[in-house]
Protein backbone atom coordinates (compact mmCIF):
# COMPACT_ATOMS: atom_id res chain seq x y z
CA UNK A 1 0.00 0.00 0.00
CA UNK A 2 1.33 3.27 -0.94
CA UNK A 3 0.80 6.06 1.79
CA UNK A 4 0.84 9.56 1.16
CA UNK A 5 4.29 10.12 2.31
CA UNK A 6 5.79 7.82 -0.11
CA UNK A 7 3.47 9.95 -2.37
CA UNK A 8 5.14 13.25 -1.64
CA UNK A 9 8.68 11.78 -1.54
CA UNK A 10 7.80 9.99 -5.46
CA UNK A 11 6.37 13.82 -6.41
CA UNK A 12 9.55 15.31 -4.95
CA UNK A 13 12.00 13.29 -6.77
CA UNK A 14 10.12 13.49 -9.75
CA UNK A 15 10.26 17.19 -9.65
CA UNK A 16 13.76 16.89 -8.66
CA UNK A 17 14.83 14.70 -11.79
CA UNK A 18 12.78 17.53 -13.74
CA UNK A 19 14.73 20.26 -12.77
CA UNK A 20 17.84 18.62 -13.02
CA UNK A 21 16.92 17.46 -16.43
CA UNK A 22 15.70 21.13 -17.39
CA UNK A 23 19.24 22.65 -16.16
CA UNK A 24 21.44 19.98 -17.93
CA UNK A 25 19.27 21.12 -21.34
CA UNK A 26 19.88 24.47 -20.63
CA UNK A 27 23.51 24.21 -20.57
CA UNK A 28 23.18 21.97 -22.98
CA UNK A 29 21.82 24.51 -25.28
CA UNK A 30 23.74 27.72 -23.91
CA UNK A 31 27.13 25.33 -24.96
CA UNK A 32 25.11 25.43 -28.67
CA UNK A 33 25.48 28.05 -31.32
CA UNK A 34 22.61 29.16 -32.35
CA UNK A 35 21.14 28.68 -36.34
CA UNK A 36 22.70 32.34 -36.32
CA UNK A 37 26.16 31.30 -35.41
CA UNK A 38 26.45 28.19 -37.88
CA UNK A 39 24.73 25.70 -35.61
CA UNK A 40 22.30 24.73 -38.59
CA UNK A 41 22.79 20.92 -39.85
CA UNK A 42 20.65 20.68 -42.73
CA UNK A 43 18.21 22.95 -44.85
CA UNK A 44 16.64 21.60 -47.58
CA UNK A 45 13.11 22.60 -49.81
CA UNK A 46 10.79 19.66 -49.00
CA UNK A 47 8.71 18.23 -52.27
CA UNK A 48 5.27 19.92 -53.31
CA UNK A 49 3.43 16.50 -52.32
CA UNK A 50 0.36 15.33 -50.02
CA UNK A 51 1.34 13.02 -47.19
CA UNK A 52 -2.21 11.64 -45.79
CA UNK A 53 -1.72 8.46 -45.28
CA UNK A 54 1.88 8.72 -45.16
CA UNK A 55 4.29 7.83 -41.96
CA UNK A 56 7.92 8.14 -41.85
CA UNK A 57 10.54 4.74 -40.76
CA UNK A 58 13.49 5.49 -39.02
CA UNK A 59 16.37 2.68 -39.81
CA UNK A 60 20.13 3.12 -38.58
CA UNK A 61 22.22 1.60 -41.83
CA UNK A 62 25.63 -0.24 -41.14
CA UNK A 63 28.25 0.65 -43.45
CA UNK A 64 31.22 -2.51 -42.48
CA UNK A 65 34.45 -1.36 -43.81
CA UNK A 66 34.71 -1.51 -47.59
CA UNK A 67 30.61 -1.94 -47.84
CA UNK A 68 29.88 -1.01 -51.48
CA UNK A 69 25.81 -0.57 -51.82
CA UNK A 70 24.01 -1.45 -54.86
CA UNK A 71 21.85 0.85 -56.57
CA UNK A 72 18.62 1.37 -55.23
CA UNK A 73 15.48 3.58 -55.07
CA UNK A 74 12.90 4.68 -52.55
CA UNK A 75 8.96 5.15 -52.30
CA UNK A 76 8.66 8.84 -51.22
CA UNK A 77 11.73 10.74 -49.95
CA UNK A 78 14.58 10.15 -47.61
CA UNK A 79 16.49 12.42 -44.99
CA UNK A 80 19.65 10.52 -44.12
CA UNK A 81 21.86 11.64 -41.01
CA UNK A 82 25.27 10.56 -40.72
CA UNK A 83 26.27 8.98 -37.58
CA UNK A 84 29.96 7.59 -37.62
CA UNK A 85 32.59 7.23 -40.26
CA UNK A 86 32.36 8.64 -43.96
CA UNK A 87 30.00 7.93 -46.53
CA UNK A 88 30.21 8.36 -49.99
CA UNK A 89 26.61 9.10 -51.95
CA UNK A 90 25.22 9.69 -55.39
CA UNK A 91 21.75 10.62 -55.60
CA UNK A 92 20.73 11.09 -59.59
CA UNK A 93 20.72 14.71 -60.18
CA UNK A 94 23.05 15.67 -57.49
CA UNK A 95 27.16 15.03 -57.44
CA UNK A 96 28.67 12.25 -55.62
CA UNK A 97 29.78 13.90 -52.02
CA UNK A 98 31.89 12.42 -49.12
CA UNK A 99 29.64 12.62 -45.96
CA UNK A 100 30.83 13.00 -42.73
CA UNK A 101 29.18 12.45 -39.04
CA UNK A 102 26.90 15.33 -37.98
CA UNK A 103 25.64 16.00 -41.86
CA UNK A 104 22.79 15.23 -43.56
CA UNK A 105 21.30 14.10 -47.67
CA UNK A 106 17.74 14.50 -49.54
CA UNK A 107 17.01 11.65 -51.72
CA UNK A 108 14.24 13.12 -53.71
CA UNK A 109 10.84 11.30 -54.74
CA UNK A 110 11.52 9.69 -58.02
CA UNK A 111 15.77 9.50 -57.41
CA UNK A 112 17.74 6.95 -57.20
CA UNK A 113 20.78 6.18 -54.93
CA UNK A 114 23.79 5.81 -57.65
CA UNK A 115 26.37 5.30 -55.33
CA UNK A 116 26.64 4.25 -51.45
CA UNK A 117 29.49 3.72 -49.79
CA UNK A 118 31.97 3.75 -47.04
CA UNK A 119 34.74 5.63 -48.05
CA UNK A 120 37.10 3.75 -45.33
CA UNK A 121 38.14 0.09 -45.76
CA UNK A 122 39.13 -0.42 -42.06
CA UNK A 123 36.23 1.72 -40.31
CA UNK A 124 32.75 1.27 -40.11
CA UNK A 125 29.92 3.94 -40.78
CA UNK A 126 26.19 4.16 -40.27
CA UNK A 127 23.53 6.70 -40.76
CA UNK A 128 20.26 7.35 -39.69
CA UNK A 129 18.10 6.86 -42.69
CA UNK A 130 14.23 8.35 -42.55
CA UNK A 131 12.04 7.19 -45.38
CA UNK A 132 9.18 9.06 -45.87
CA UNK A 133 6.25 7.05 -47.59
CA UNK A 134 2.67 5.81 -47.81
CA UNK A 135 2.08 3.47 -45.41
CA UNK A 136 2.40 -0.48 -46.60
CA UNK A 137 4.61 1.20 -49.82
CA UNK A 138 7.58 -1.58 -50.40
CA UNK A 139 10.56 1.48 -48.62
CA UNK A 140 13.61 -0.15 -50.76
CA UNK A 141 13.67 -1.71 -54.25
CA UNK A 142 16.44 -2.71 -56.16
CA UNK A 143 18.08 -0.87 -59.40
CA UNK A 144 16.77 2.60 -60.84
CA UNK A 145 13.43 4.59 -59.96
Amino acid sequence: MITRRDSLVGAIALLCDLAAANAEAQNDKAAQPSHSEGGLVFKHDLPNITMEDWEVTVSHVDYPPGRVGKAHHHAGFVLAYVLEGNIVTKISGQEERTYKPGEMFFEPPGSTHEVSRNASETQSGKLLALIFAKKGAQLTMPGPA
